[in-house]
């Protein structure tokens, strides 16, 4: 019986002393963030819920307003969707796209003092391309953007939380 207990216990002992830890919710070194971004921006809004929804005092703005009572001012400075054809059937046709979601951005002070230096951000996925289910493809596209969109806001939620306080 103790045998059995140490098996069970030595790998959680294992991955502790190697400093292993589960991503718990982010610790920001601010307490409010204005999100300077297009008001119609998919992007933003997401960031906006996740950063309020990562249970942590941080208070997040978006009005014009308030930006004077924020610590950090996060400009998303652009946010493009880009679509690429990569691969031909011999006859011609689109074979397969490459669909690509660029961000960039930088994190200031609302006196202009950088903490983030202008940052672009890139997520990219393949895709193969028929004609014949044309419909069908628009709406992966779409899954597909909104993953990258996603993966983009984790990084740029690691890279917040990384921002020290000085």
């Amino acid at each position: 019986m103790q045998r059995r207990a140490l098996l069970t216990f030595a790998p959680v002992a294992l991955l502790a002393g190697c400093g292993f830890r589960l991503r718990g919710a982010p610790e920001f070194a601010f307490s409010t963030l204005y999100i300077a971004a297009p008001a119609g921006s998919p992007l933003a809004r997401e960031l906006q819920r996740t950063l309020e929804g990562a249970g942590g005092p941080l208070r997040v703005l978006r009005d014009a307003a308030a930006l004077p009572t924020a610590e950090m001012v996060l400009d998303l400075l652009s946010e493009q969707h880009e679509r690429a054809v990569v691969g031909l059937t011999p006859s011609g046709q689109v074979r397969e796209l490459q669909l690509r979601l660029r961000v960039r951005f930088r994190l200031r002070t609302p006196q202009g003092d950088e903490r983030i230096p202008e940052t672009e951000l890139l997520q990219t996925r393949d895709i193969s391309y028929s004609e014949t289910i044309a419909l069908a493809k628009e709406a992966e596209e779409g899954l597909l953007y909104r993953n990258m969109q996603t993966d983009i806001v984790q990084q740029l939620l690691r890279r917040l939380a990384a921002v020290k306080k000085i």
